[in-house]
């Protein structure tokens, strides 16, 4: 994805979710995106 993709689909969700809900949003995103790496270095189980 190029820089400008990335811009375009940030403009599209702050339209979508209006500044209100952003910080929510980002947040659910940071904690997802900590949740997988944090899966990611766990040992698999047997």
């Amino acid at each position: 994805m190029s820089v400008l993709e990335i811009i375009l689909i940030g403009a599209v969700i702050i339209l979508i979710f209006e500044g209100k809900k952003l910080p929510e949003l980002m947040k659910g995103i940071g904690k997802s995106i900590r949740e997988f790496k944090a899966g990611k270095e766990e040992p698999p189980v047997k």
